[in-house]
């Protein structure tokens, strides 16, 4: 039976396809609509007569969810709802199949906001799963991993394949994300993931022998540096708290990541000196736990860091076997008197004075309160006195909490203590009493506290106190908080550094923002307002051991009691500080500033195709430049400006690992950029500008450090909070670099080389057969004649224009090399990069002429409509001239 709609006279696919190509190129979607409507109802066979336009049109347009076939989908969509009888189960069982296999192939080329409905009008999900099984093995044999993996998200079949077989490759090409929403949902794979990423923190992995399992993936450089310790472990950690799994299906991450805590104690206590005996103390024994190889470790550390005496001292703690100590440790042990075998803690909680030293009081914030007027609540009759002070109507309260650190092991910890400040008097909520912090009396105070709107809350950073709150009480998630009448500083300190405020002839020279200070955060704002930093020796204390020793809880309130201090400063100074009268303001004016970036950004999206990440990879997405072109965060000495305009060629640059989205830009217009990886010190960058006459750019804390190794004006300082494309902008100005359009692409996104080779289709078709990419060359040569016989007849002024075999405009700016450097066994070049095949899929090769390839990594390039909307983010710094005002065409990023 056919499912023919009542009024069907038999209409050809192949002419209305023509119809819907016409008025599509013309944009004019009400006239598409209506030609839509009629033609599906004059198709004979609607539901075959679909597939056969969808295959003329339908494909991947990487950044573009709108596309011709999309549009027609929705069209057909609609027109079915007004003829119910047109359905798959009208269809015999033979003729349902025979178009649900046509819709299934489809899929693989299909922009992801088809797939949706290419499986609910063909009913794809009721097909036989060892159909859809053979279906996504054949896309893991011919490489598409992604689409085969999305497909069993789709079609809901992930138990029904082999996960090693479908996530291993997608991490490998940097796609954990897709092999993270694979997973989700199914307890079983989400602990495979989890315990597979583990196998690979191991220290005999090879990540060569996973390699050569999946011999057709070509990796990047930005792929292999992915796949090592120190980022698994992050995204192992996260996983394990998202899905909720038990932490002993990753020992290799968990045992990775102490053992960097343990190194990083050691820096802080013994070459930094900046955490006392007894927080290192407590801290170490946290990190080490019963890890014997850990212990020895912390043994060997200890002699290279501190002395022989004290590795021996902890070696008895240990009990670690004489067997497995150095013979020096061993030798000490044996020398040390009973008195010095136990390690003593020095500075009792009791023996402690309130009031600190002068020299402590000269060079740090002070409270001006006695110790008796602190007080512990760790109890309900406690918390009722408390209740009363801190609810009084139009109080002000300092907020501040603290936790035991975790070192990256636990992402939020539960709160130990929670600090109230008011004007003379400090209320310590001690949770790690017995039997306090879930007390009902507690959580209705906490919920009555914040909830109120008469009482204003000053804190510092409150997202993650709030985080660490839900961790603390549940009951949180079920029935949030209500967040009334609070003013978290961190607001108001923002605001001040992006003050334009000049404070240098009225101001002590403690209160300049921007002056370059080894504090930071509350520490810097307390040192900005009030002319002395907060003392934050005691920051990573074991805040769950009790009792809190006196140095603990000095900490503690100056933490909270400070922030009063502070308000009460800026708000008697507002305009000193450059800010408005009404503090509060702040707030909702940052937040009226974000809800108007969204609807920019959305409506942005809705009109221009954003830079997908196969397209422009690590770039960010960027807003329009601000109008305040003389707001430059660019610190070190600017060219003079009767210097003639530079060729961006002739601009060389390192980036520091900060500021790799500006480096991607830079390079996309043809700069000469070196971008440093992840994993690399910061001093990479002096010692590659040094060798390499490059100017470093960078920003934050290192550019102190930086600036001192190179010379003047060859080491520049941007603003980390802007975008990269600003970011770039500013510094084409600042070296009054003008590119053209012909400098865009001149240079390889991935790897900075200039040089490239041209690759006919008809040689890349060969390239691609012989490497196993193509299984039938002759239905490919059949379709590859019938798609050039429809781009030729059909598609006239379709928007993106059939490429010619011609070089591009860019061919000027670079190096080529002839097609015979590449070794026709290997499809190596001299370098002994491989081209990346894998990315030139079937539906590129039908499309595209010639593609360019980098010698030296072996990405692959195409014509494509990238160009414009570089010209276009970057027009205000390029040269332009009348034959750069024609419409070009330009290499589209894979």
């Amino acid at each position: 039976m056919s499912c023919t709609a009542p009024e069907a006279t038999g209409l050809d696919p192949d002419v209305l396809r023509d119809q819907l190509f016409e008025v599509w190129n013309r944009k004019d979607m009400q006239t598409l609509h209506l030609v839509a409507l009629q033609g599906f109802s004059k198709l004979s066979e609607p539901l075959e007569a679909l597939l056969t336009v969808l295959e003329s049109c339908i494909g991947k347009q990487k950044g573009r969810s709108h596309t011709l076939g999309y549009q027609i989908l929705v069209e057909f969509k609609l027109w079915m709802k007004e003829h119910p009888q047109v359905t798959m189960s009208s269809l015999s069982e033979q003729q349902a199949l025979k178009l649900q296999r046509r819709a299934l192939s489809l899929l693989t080329d299909a922009h992801p906001t088809i797939l949706d409905s290419l499986i609910n009008i063909y009913h794809l999900s009721s097909m036989d799963p060892a159909i859809l099984r053979l279906h996504i093995m054949n896309l893991q044999t011919c490489c598409y991993y992604k689409e085969a993996a999305v497909l069993c998200i789709k079609m809901k079949l992930q138990k029904e394949v082999i996960m090693e077989q479908i996530c291993i490759p997608l991490i490998l090409q940097d796609k954990l994300s897709l092999a993270e929403s694979f997973v989700t949902g199914h307890n079983q794979l989400e602990q495979q993931l989890v315990t597979l990423l583990d196998s690979w923190c191991h220290p005999s992995f090879s990540l060569e022998e996973i390699i050569k399992q999946f011999p057709h993936i070509s990796l990047s450089k930005h792929c292999m540096n992915q796949i090592q310790p120190k980022l698994l472990i992050k995204h192992i950690l996260r996983l394990v708290e998202k899905f909720n799994i038990d932490k002993g299906l990753c020992p290799n991450a968990l045992h990775n990541r102490r053992l960097s805590s343990l190194r990083y104690l050691m820096y802080k206590r013994f070459v930094e000196k900046g955490m006392t005996e007894e927080n290192w103390s407590d801290h170490v024994q946290y990190v080490v736990a019963d890890d014997l190889e850990l212990q020895l470790c912390l043994v060997e550390m200890l002699v290279k860091y501190s002395s022989l005496q004290k590795a021996a001292q902890w070696s008895l703690r240990y009990k670690i076997p004489r067997n497995q100590l150095p013979y020096r440790v061993w030798k000490t042990q044996q020398s040390l008197p009973p008195d010095l075998q136990e390690i003593g803690l020095s500075g009792s909680p009791q023996t402690a004075e309130w009031v600190p030293s002068p020299s402590h009081c000269q060079k740090f914030y002070q409270v001006p309160l006695t110790r008796g007027k602190v007080h512990f609540v760790d109890t309900a009759e406690a918390l009722q006195r408390c209740q009363k002070i801190v609810l009084k109507e139009g109080g002000i309260v300092g907020v501040d909490m603290e936790w035991q650190p975790t070192f990256g092991c636990i992402s939020t910890q539960q709160v130990a203590l929670i600090q109230l400040a008011v004007s003379d008097q400090v209320f310590l909520l001690d949770l790690c009493a017995n039997g306090f912090c879930q007390h009902p009396d507690t959580v209705s105070f906490i919920r009555s506290f914040f909830s109120d709107r008469n009482v204003l809350k000053l804190g510092y950073g409150m997202t993650g106190d709030l985080k660490s709150l839900v961790v603390t009480w549940h009951q949180f998630i079920e029935e949030p908080l209500k967040m009334q009448g609070v003013l978290d500083l961190l607001s108001v300190h923002q605001k001040i550094q992006s003050s334009k405020v000049d404070r240098t002839q009225n101001g002590p020279k403690e209160v300049l923002v921007g002056e370059s200070s080894a504090e930071k955060g509350l520490s810097l704002l307390v040192q900005q307002v009030l002319g002395k930093p907060l003392d934050k020796t005691e920051q990573m204390s074991n805040w769950e051991k009790r009792p809190l020793r006196l140095s603990q809880i000095r900490y503690a309130v100056a933490d909270a009691y400070c922030l009063l201090d502070v308000y009460s400063v800026l708000s008697s100074k507002t305009a000193y500080f450059g800010l408005p009268d009404d503090l509060h303001s702040i707030i909702s004016s940052q937040s009226e500033k974000r809800g108007e970036k969204k609807q920019k950004e959305k409506q942005a999206k809705q009109k221009i195709p954003t830079l997908g990440q196969e397209e422009f990879q690590g770039a960010e997405r960027v807003s329009p430049p601000h109008s305040d072109t003389e707001n430059s965060m660019l610190c070190g000495k600017k060219p003079s400006e009767d210097n003639d305009p530079l060729p961006p060629q002739q601009l060389r640059v390192v980036c520091d690992n900060m500021l790799q989205g500006l480096g991607r830009y830079l390079r996309c217009l043809g700069v000469d950029v070196v971008m440093l990886e992840n994993t690399d010190d910061h001093r990479v960058a002096a010692k590659l500008a040094q060798a390499e006459d490059r100017v470093i750019l960078t920003c934050g804390q290192p550019f102190q450090s930086l600036r001192s190794q190179v010379a003047e004006g060859r080491c520049l300082s941007l603003d980390c909070s802007e975008k990269a494309r600003d970011q770039a902008i500013r510094v084409l100005k600042h070296f009054n670099v003008q590119p053209t359009p012909c400098d865009i692409f001149s240079r390889c996104q991935a790897c900075n080389s200039d040089q490239y080779v041209a690759v006919p289709r008809e040689d890349m078709a060969k390239m691609l057969k012989e490497k196993g990419f193509l299984l039938d060359q002759a239905n490919i040569d059949y379709k590859e004649q019938r798609s050039h016989q429809w781009e030729e007849e059909k598609l006239g002024d379709i928007s993106t224009p059939i490429v010619t075999p011609a070089l591009p405009r860019y061919a000027l700016q670079c190096r080529w090399a002839p097609l015979s450097e590449l070794d026709p066994d290997t499809l190596t070049f001299p370098g002994g990069a491989p081209i990346q095949l894998h990315t030139v899929h079937l539906s590129l090769l039908l499309k595209i002429s010639l593609f360019y390839v980098c010698t030296r990594c072996g990405k692959v390039f195409w014509e494509g409509s990238h160009f414009s909307r570089v010209l276009s983010m970057f027009q205000e710094v390029l040269k332009i001239t009348d034959e750069d005002a024609v419409p070009v065409k330009a290499a589209e990023l894979n």
